[in-house]
């Protein structure tokens, strides 16, 4: 091990796990930050390397600090996974109190390709250091260099609070798609009138309960359908979610569209798994999982089929998606469960045949629409941590800890 003597204090140190698997690792002069220099590590050609440096901040149990740390970085294959930093909380007498943090959110690139990751953390109870290491591994040919870090005291972050709602109402014996809208405008209103902030009906809800065909019930998007739900989605001041049958020339897609508080069209996702049924039936599957931003956070969206798979759920929460919504006909409530779970999100069901509600990420149920109470709305806080016994805050090591693209390339 080495002293870092020329960065600001704290003292920096290279920490080694072993020796055999130690990265390239040295102080740069030519690779500056702010003018000053920086702590670079490199593959050397190994693909197991893995090590970090380290330095210890003195802070204060209770109170909320900011962590911060800039990087930048070349040839890394995988860079949530080959650089990252961890928090470890230590008590006066040197004993390790609560779980190791692994900072989660990065921030877009900045200027001359230098990046940050930063997260705000209050410190647990009896602890009176903070030891923060900035690791490099498992990449032979990259290399990064990390600039200043620091570990400051700042205020408790403000809560980021959304009204979330769901309905579960299923059209019988109608005529029109016109007319199965006019049933589930009463459902919408009543969403609005609980202050909702965004609200996830079923799929298909111009085509359930009229008899008509996929191609029959289809249209463009946007369209008359996406015209009558942004009226009241301007009229409730709310983002609507909505799955539909959409033509575009001569394909049908599987869609769920997003109207804006606006009333425009924000958005739409095309079914990307799509089941025998509905590919027998002229449907083309869409090839992509969007996400969208929104005046309260980053949403996606899946119908249906998609939640038997854990890839679009994944995909999502890779992209930076905090709540899924999930128009769907019916399914497996274990799939809608695991895929809050193991990634990490809320998940929001509109549901014939199975249950509607808002799954948080422990996979509950948080609410439950039913034909006697059809319309749900809960209040969720996406700047509440989620911490796992024995784990921690599992939403950041996931991308951290999951299996590398080239072992699940099949």
């Amino acid at each position: 091990m080495f002293t870092l003597a020329s960065i600001a204090q704290p003292s920096w140190q290279y920490e080694s796990i072993r020796q055999e698997i130690d990265p390239v690792h040295s102080i740069s002069d030519s690779e500056l930050f702010n003018g000053n220099p920086t702590m670079m590590l490199s593959g050397g050609n190994k693909e197991y390397v893995n090590g970090s440096w380290s330095a210890s901040f003195p802070v204060e149990p209770d109170s909320y600090y900011q962590f911060v740390t800039h990087f930048k970085a070349s040839n890394v294959e995988e860079m949530d996974r080959s650089v990252l930093a961890s928090l470890t909380w230590f008590s006066a007498e040197g004993k390790r109190v609560e779980f190791i943090e692994y900072p989660g959110l990065r921030a877009n690139q900045e200027q001359n390709g230098w990046n940050k990751i930063m997260q705000v953390y209050q410190v647990p109870q009896g602890a009176v250091r903070a030891k923060v290491n900035l690791i490099y591994r498992w990449d032979a040919d990259g290399r990064v260099f990390f600039g200043e870090t620091t570990l400051n005291k700042t205020e408790p972050p403000k809560p980021r609070l959304v009204k979330v709602g769901a309905i579960h109402y299923r059209p019988m014996n109608t005529a029109s798609a016109e007319e199965n809208l006019q049933q589930f405008e009463t459902y919408i209103r009543q969403a609005g009138e609980k202050d909702a902030d965004i609200i996830c009906l079923p799929e298909g809800i111009t085509t359930v309960g009229n008899g008509q065909t996929y191609l029959e019930a289809s249209e463009p998007v946007p369209g008359p359908t996406t015209r009558f739900l942004g009226k009241l989605a301007r009229e409730y001041d709310m983002y609507i979610v909505a799955g539909i049958l959409e033509k575009e020339g001569p394909v049908l897609y599987n869609t769920s569209v997003l109207l804006g508080r606006d009333g425009q069209l924000a958005g739409k996702y095309r079914k990307v798994s799509l089941p025998r049924e509905e590919i027998d039936g002229g449907i083309t599957p869409g090839n992509d999982f969007p996400v969208f931003k929104t005046d309260f956070g980053t949403i996606g969206m899946m119908i249906c089929w998609d939640v038997t798979f854990p890839e679009p759920a994944r995909v999502l929460a890779l992209k930076g998606a905090e709540i899924i919504l999930m128009p769907i006909w019916g399914g497996n409530i274990t799939l809608s469960k695991a895929r809050a779970i193991e990634n990490q999100v809320y998940l929001v069901s509109s549901t014939y045949d199975m249950k509607t509600g808002i799954f948080d990420k422990t996979g509950d149920l948080l609410v439950e629409g039913t034909e006697s109470d059809p319309v749900v709305v809960t209040e969720i806080d996406l700047n509440q941590r989620e911490l796992w016994d024995w784990l921690g805050e599992l939403r950041n090591r996931i991308r951290r800890e999951m299996p590398d693209k080239e072992s699940i390339n099949y």
